[in-house]
């Protein structure tokens, strides 16, 4: 299992979609790990600070599926970027990665600062992937406009 999948839109039924696979891959015995993009990428810079950055990339080598949830939510800096990139590179053909964003791939240069480093992010992610793009309303968005029509 080395295919990637990137959800895209509606956070909270990106976020319902990515947490049933992930159930399910468990419940079929496979080992996942998820963490929000924010986590990760701090466990990788402390990883990096304390020179223990390819102890912790093989540590996550041993699931088979990486779930990153909120991936570029937040901007990151030039040092934040280096080490997402570097997970990228490192799981590319060696393991499934599951990402959910509100970016479009278009945009991801906000994420990785330039252009040679997103074409190579977003080549690595859509090669043997899936790309599973959620064009429905969001639910928190449909939930305020229910509110504020009560409100009246």
């Amino acid at each position: 299992m080395r295919e990637s999948a990137g959800l895209r839109q509606s956070r909270q039924r990106q976020d319902h979609l990515l947490c049933g696979i992930g159930h399910e891959l468990a419940r079929q015995g496979r080992r996942v790990y998820f963490s929000t993009c924010d986590l990760i990428v701090q466990q990788l810079l402390r990883a990096k600070r304390e020179l223990e950055l390819d102890k912790l990339l093989k540590k996550l080598s041993r699931f088979e599926v990486l779930m990153i949830d909120d991936f570029g939510y937040v901007k990151q800096d030039r040092d934040e970027m280096e080490v997402l990139f570097t997970l990228l590179a490192h799981r590319y053909e060696r393991g499934s990665m599951l990402l959910t964003s509100n970016l479009p791939f278009s945009k991801w240069e906000v994420i990785f600062k330039d252009p040679m480093t997103t074409a190579a992010a977003i080549d690595r992610l859509v090669h043997h992937s899936v790309v599973l793009e959620l064009n429905v309303p969001s639910y928190r968005a449909e939930e305020a406009k229910k509110r504020r029509k009560q409100d009246k």
